[in-house]
């Protein structure tokens, strides 16, 4: 039986891989979650920087999270607050970048907040 950081980080590779052969020159939207925080960046794989990114460890956000940062509430916060960023900085389509979890729970909460604020994805 295969341990399980070794799927999760074969399901990252398989959804990495496929992001690449579909980006054609876009931004990519990449979620980091942790256990207490969530973590989004937009990323110019083109140039290899990071032009916005949000977290629950912003200022905005640190005030309005109480005890762990783990919950959807906060995850739409930050797909929000990410969106604005990119909206900002002239940000409209991005490809979504799950990064091997689920598109469930708080990952899914930051895509759909990211989608409502303004970006295309």
């Amino acid at each position: 039986m295969r341990k399980i950081r070794t799927v999760f980080n074969q399901r990252r590779s398989r959804v990495r891989r496929k992001i690449r052969k579909v980006a054609r020159g876009r931004y990519r939207l990449s979620v980091f979650r942790s256990e207490r925080n969530i973590y989004a960046q937009i990323i110019d794989d083109g140039k290899g920087v990071t032009v916005v990114s949000a977290s629950t460890l912003d200022k905005e956000l640190r005030d309005q999270v109480s005890g762990r940062g783990g919950n959807r509430e906060i995850a739409a916060k930050v797909g929000k607050l990410v969106a604005e960023r990119a909206a900002n900085a002239g940000v409209k389509d991005v490809i979504f970048d799950r990064g091997g979890y689920l598109f469930h729970g708080r990952v899914k909460s930051l895509a759909d907040a990211a989608r409502e604020a303004g970006l295309n994805f």
